[in-house]
């Protein structure tokens, strides 16, 4: 294993990120992942100072002459950690592009699901179409079900197939050699497109609001509103299919690198919170139905719920704090 590689290994290791290890050697990220894609070697202080930082001699981290055991070594917690290959991470990168466009469509097929429902409903009512409002509301519900049933559909199947990959989302990992910096460069590739995709949403969920706010000192007729509304649901879907869609494919390098929502804290924390949350939840539904029961005050005990959804993100804070002492 070459001096490039033992950087990579150690720092994943101790889970950080490239900002994190330059931070600790006062370089640049782009040193350190010059050194990492063996585009560069540190200088022998920086040698030194990674050696005290890593923990490992000086001669561990010169010396090319290590076994395999060098190449996958357990994480702090004494866990095996698994080794990513190159194939393994285009394959990956590949199922989550290929799937992102149809996610996304399964979602904003399902938010236009009661367009024709609404249509068929106002027009029926107005006098529009000669059909009954009953028979109106059949159809409309009948495509609002086949709509659902197929985005449901879809979901499982490609959820079924990136389903492969959730150890990347909850285990800790090590990418083998070169797999970083071309994750990295698609990922700095990709941040424009990423960019102009959320912007582009947040633009189409605001502008759909326009008619909806106008139609009534414009028009105030009943096809009006539901156009209107209408309106909003067809811009509010596009506006989601961008965030889903720019969303999978921005994740799925956040996994790879373990960063963001993926560090290395992050998982530890996450195998400790998914131990705790069936104990958690159980104990707030049974203090609610008990508590409501007793006062038979459902119309206000509600409020319980998103107390205890703050108080379980407070929860996931403090594990986190603690795990990182």
């Amino acid at each position: 294993m070459i001096l490039a590689e033992k950087i990579m290994h150690l720092r994943k290791k101790n889970g950080w990120s490239q900002e994190e290890l330059a931070g600790k050697l006062n370089v640049s990220r782009q040193s350190v992942s010059k050194w990492e894609s063996a585009m560069s070697v540190p200088d022998l202080d920086k040698i030194l100072l990674m050696s005290e930082i890593f923990e490992v001699s000086t001669d561990y981290l010169l010396k090319d002459d290590r076994t395999e055991e060098d190449f996958v070594s357990g994480n702090p917690d004494g866990e095996e950690t698994r080794k990513i290959t190159m194939e393994e991470a285009q394959h990956f990168l590949k199922v989550r592009r290929d799937a992102s466009a149809k996610i996304a469509s399964g979602v904003a097929a399902c938010i236009l699901s009661p367009v024709l429902l609404l249509f068929l409903g106002g027009a029926a009512e107005s006098g529009m179409l000669d059909m009954s409002e009953d028979l109106a509301a059949g159809i409309g519900m009948m495509a609002v079900l086949l709509i659902v049933a197929g985005a449901v559909a879809s979901f499982l199947i490609f959820g079924r197939e990136m389903g492969k990959y959730e150890y990347l989302e909850k285990e800790i990992f090590e990418l083998s050699y070169g797999i970083e910096g071309m994750v990295r460069e698609k990922s700095e590739a990709y941040a424009p497109v990423f960019t102009v995709k959320i912007s582009c949403g947040i633009a189409l969920c605001i502008f759909g609001f326009i008619p909806l706010m106008l139609v009534d000192g414009l028009w105030g007729t009943e096809m009006a509103e539901i156009g209107s509304f209408i309106f909003l649901l067809i811009c509010a879907a596009a506006g989601v299919w961008l965030f889903v869609s720019a969303g999978i494919i921005q994740g799925s390098f956040r996994q790879l690198l373990q960063e963001g929502d993926y560090t290395v804290e992050a998982k530890r924390t996450g195998k400790i919170m998914d131990k705790i949350a069936p104990v958690y939840w159980c104990l707030v539904t049974a203090g609610y139905v008990g508590y409501s029961l007793w006062t038979w005050t459902w119309t206000t005990s509600w409020i319980v719920w998103p107390v205890a959804g703050i108080l379980y993100g407070a929860l996931a804070g403090a594990v986190r704090m603690w795990k990182k002492k």
